[in-house]
């Protein structure tokens, strides 16, 4: 499927006293990398929320093979898993190099922010990035 990827540089306040990036802080570069990805078709999660579109996370996965560290350059590749529905998912791999650090996936749902119910994928977006 299609993949995009991301670079990300390691900000001192993303560690811990050990100086390896916290766990908590990789659910934000899969954000920032999720974001950038549909940014590549362009369609803006802002707009999606302004036409009444969220995409909350329902379910997240990660396994952790090696650190990362202060001041490092990671990049975040992005995939595509499947033909978008109600559901939306992405794989990503996080490299420092070639070296391979971390391997994730996501599930998002596309929600009516006012009624708060699942619905399926617009079409204008599923055009915007190929289907």
């Amino acid at each position: 499927m299609k993949s995009f990827p991301t670079s990300i540089r390691v900000r001192y306040a993303e560690t811990d006293q050990m100086g390896v990036v916290h766990h908590g802080n990789y659910a934000q570069y899969l954000e920032i990398a999720r974001i950038e990805w549909l940014e590549q078709f362009n369609v803006s999660y802002k707009s999606m929320e302004d036409d009444g579109v969220m995409l909350p996370v329902y379910e997240m996965n990660f396994k952790y093979k090696r650190p990362a560290h202060f001041d490092e350059h990671l990049t975040v590749e992005t995939t595509l898993e499947e033909k978008p529905d109600v559901r939306i998912k992405f794989n990503y791999k996080i490299y420092r190099g070639k070296e391979l650090l971390t391997i994730a996936k996501t599930t998002l749902v596309f929600m009516d922010s006012k009624t708060k119910k699942p619905i399926s994928c617009p079409d204008h977006i599923l055009k915007a990035i190929g289907f």
